[in-house]
């Protein structure tokens, strides 16, 4: 089995890097979060028109570039170290994989067509009340000549006020748990939706609440048979849950980096703090956790992979959530970790807002609430392992 990486994925990691180095540094980042929209718009056009970086995943049938989920996590990875203040994750790891998984090949070639362009910025809505299970999807989609009238909330949609494209998850009336769930691709501009910006912890990444009232749903923009979405909507979740772990691993390599490059300056008695041996082990306890977290999201990677290659494997099937639970795992508490190693390890400055470690540490606290809670998916982690063995 190959371990290492291709020189084709080691050309996109570097220049990923090398790009988001000039595009992305402190000062940049600064300006994207005190933007009303949370981003610059120039920025997210050099991604999309001259980079392709939505491109990555999508067939090259529909003008991508037919790359996988390995090639766009080492793009997320870059991301995340440079705290990336644009809709890439939501429209890579939400709204793609759920085109890419659906049965409606007009629809496909629409969206994914117009996403490789680097013309659409989309997302997933689907949750009522911030948890990940079916219970949450509580939209309700009634049927009616043509198609179906939806209603309801979705309570925090990742950059879902600037998005243009809504992939929306709502319920059959009467329903409960995962049956009667279906999934929908909307224009934003669909007539009865209504997006509301949400103050965030972490201001390099936005949310919206939104509302739909008497939205008119079609029955061509339906992503499945219907009532037949929690499959989908589940693998969906767990491939995001794998690309968050990829910005996560980024955000505690760089903190990390911080780290180490301001104990190499800071001078205590006459000497490097670096050379102190109590500051020694805590750094190397951050690298352990870097590279724990780095092995498990390479793991997930390759297995969200074979998922959206299409590979039917029932084991496969059964893998994909054992591997989202154990990316996010060791992704969540690594960031968290290092980014609070971080702000200590920087001792007065390290919490002062001219200083970028409280950065990483806000974005660190918010990712790990966004799909599932470390404690969440160790709890759905052990059930697997145990209903297995039973």
């Amino acid at each position: 089995m190959e371990f290492a990486l291709s020189e084709e994925q080691l050309m996109i990691r570097d220049s990923a890097e090398r790009f988001l180095a000039q595009a992305s540094d402190s000062p940049a980042v600064r300006e994207g979060m005190a933007r009303v929209d949370g981003y610059d718009p120039e920025l997210w056009r050099r991604i999309g028109q001259e980079l392709y970086w939505p491109a990555l995943m999508v067939p090259e049938a529909h003008g991508g570039m037919g790359l996988g989920l390995v090639e766009l996590a080492l793009l997320l990875e870059q991301c995340g170290r440079f705290l990336l203040g644009a809709p890439l994750f939501a429209t890579s790891c939400l709204a793609t994989p759920a085109l890419l998984l659906a049965a409606n090949p007009p629809l496909q070639a629409e969206w994914l067509e117009a996403i490789a362009a680097g013309k659409t910025r989309a997302t997933l809505a689907f949750s009522s009340t911030g948890r990940m299970d079916a219970d949450s999807v509580q939209v309700l989609g009634a049927a009616e000549a043509g198609g179906y009238r939806l209603a309801g909330n979705y309570a925090q949609v990742i950059d879902g006020a600037e998005a243009d494209l809504l992939i929306v998850a709502a319920r059959t009336p009467g329903s409960h748990g995962e049956d009667g769930i279906s999934l929908f691709a909307l224009p934003a501009s669909t007539p009865g939706i209504t997006r509301h910006s949400l103050p965030t912890l972490d201001q390099t990444r936005r949310l919206a609440r939104i509302e739909l009232q008497d939205v008119h749903a079609t029955d061509a923009q339906l992503l499945h048979l219907p009532g037949q979405g929690w499959p989908l909507l589940r693998d969906v979740l767990d491939i995001a849950a794998i690309g968050l772990a990829a910005e996560q691993t980024g955000g505690a390599q760089q903190s990390l980096d911080l780290t180490l490059a301001y104990i190499g300056e800071r001078k205590q008695f006459n000497r490097s703090i670096a050379s102190f041996q109590a500051v020694k082990h805590r750094c190397a306890d951050m690298m352990l956790q870097v590279e724990c977290a780095r092995s498990a999201l390479w793991y997930g990677a390759c297995v969200a992979a074979e998922r959206l290659a299409g590979d039917g494997d029932p084991a496969l099937a059964a893998e994909l959530p054992m591997a989202a639970a154990t990316a996010q795992i060791h992704a969540s508490e690594a960031f968290f970790h290092c980014a609070a190693e971080s702000i200590q390890l920087h001792g007065g400055v390290g919490f002062t807002w001219e200083y970028d470690p409280h950065l990483y540490f806000k974005r660190a606290r918010a990712a790990e609430q966004m799909l599932g809670t470390p404690a969440w998916h160790a709890e759905r982690l052990a059930a697997q392992l145990m209903g297995e063995h039973a």
